[in-house]
């Protein structure tokens, strides 16, 4: 076959290595180590990663040029490409091109079509966390432009994924500016007074979700016409959701009435990841606090957010870390968060006006994340039309 002038059909397998090198993390002292949670959809490159003693197990190596495919959840769309060398789960591949067949450079933006997404995802194996076995993979076969096309596709691929790139660092660097305002303007410090969360709250401020006695399987419906009811899964660092919310019928959540939410009020999860939480908008009152959820609401609306900024600062994250009972996940319960320690001014203007302040760097957030997010769907676009082979 003559790669250069026309369009091959090849296995996978053919194209690419699995390299299948194990380490134990003992033995990997100084490596970085990448998890599928250090992975972001969409984008080819590793941003954060973690070090080899937060891991027990053995894991893959990888070298710089390396692909870390996540075979695991595949629908979560996680593949990077290795800028440097370290080690990474078990539950992805390390693929490297044989650059005979397949530059090395054009292989990851082929990996990222819609057509090799589908052929994967369709040879996915198990219900609850589907994998990609490497045996099946390596026997699917693609269509392959030749060798100058790959070139070309690759270069245009790449200037842009460097531009979303350097866009996504900016979307970094507001969210550390971020972290830094709510501690430096929330946290304990001479400025600020020590209060409980209790302190700040309305006599049924603090309530945990429906437990499942009260809220059953088939409670739930599927058409958007049902009232949300919000899960620790639905909540991220500051907002709800609500792309997979659950819903229920409204006469069920007329009976639940208790739990119904308010503008202002904020939520945090009742066990598991504690970093998680999110504020509730006015469009979203009338929602469901769900099963795992706590309720928090604020006596005093005009400060609500900034005791969300509080409750959100690593001081408190840390401090609920420490709190926390210790099961086989961290768990909370109504006594730990009433006992939560906020730091505030003792003036309310100064209390908005530090709001105010973490407020305008959210506004500069959600500007940046919509150019990535823009920059992102371009490059989806881009590789769904130069890619018809």
């Amino acid at each position: 076959m003559n790669r250069n002038d026309t369009t091959s059909t090849v296995r996978f397998g053919d194209m690419v290595q699995n390299i299948n090198e194990r380490i134990l993390p003992e033995d990997a002292e100084g490596l970085p180590y990448v998890g599928l949670e250090h992975l972001d959809p969409e984008t080819l490159k590793i941003r954060r990663w973690g070090t080899p003693d937060e891991v027990e197990a053995q894991k893959l190596r990888f070298y710089t040029g390396d692909i870390i495919f996540g075979k695991r959840r595949y629908y979560q769309k996680k593949l990077a490409v290795a800028d440097f060398d370290g080690i990474c789960s078990a539950h992805a591949m390390v693929l490297r091109a044989r650059s005979d067949v397949v530059l090395p450079e054009f292989l990851p933006f082929f990996m990222q079509s819609e057509m090799f997404f589908e052929r994967a995802m369709a040879i996915s194996v198990g219900s609850l966390s589907p994998t990609i076995n490497w045996s099946t993979l390596a026997k699917q076969e693609f269509p392959l432009p030749p060798t100058d096309e790959q070139r070309r596709i690759a270069e245009i691929l790449w200037a842009l994924e460097d531009v979303i790139d350097a866009d996504s660092n900016v979307v970094d660097e507001i969210e550390r500016t971020i972290r830094v305002l709510r501690v430096h303007l929330f946290g304990p410090n001479s400025h600020n007074t020590e209060f409980k969360l209790a302190d700040l709250c309305d006599d049924n401020g603090i309530q945990i979700g429906p437990f499942g006695s009260q809220l059953h399987a088939a409670d739930y419906v599927s058409n958007d016409s049902g009232v949300p009811v919000i899960m620790p899964s639905d909540m991220e660092t500051d907002e709800i959701v609500i792309d997979n919310i659950a819903r229920i019928s409204e006469a069920m959540a007329t009976q639940l009435m208790r739990h119904r939410i308010k503008a202002g009020d904020i939520l945090l999860p009742r066990r598991g990841d504690l970093t998680k939480r999110a504020y509730v908008r006015p469009e979203q009152e009338g929602w469901m606090c769900g099963t795992g959820s706590i309720r928090i609401r604020v006596s005093n609306l005009n400060i609500a957010r900034a005791i969300f900024h509080a409750l959100s600062s690593k001081t408190t994250e840390g401090w609920l870390e420490r709190a926390a009972v210790a099961t086989t996940m961290p768990n909370l319960n109504t006594e730990i968060v009433m006992q939560i320690p906020i730091f505030l001014p003792e003036d309310e203007h100064t209390i908005i006006l530090y709001s105010d302040k973490i407020e305008q760097a959210f506004s500069s957030h959600s500007v940046a994340f919509q150019k990535v997010n823009a920059d992102n769907l371009l490059k989806k676009k881009l590789i769904a039309e130069i890619l018809k082979v």
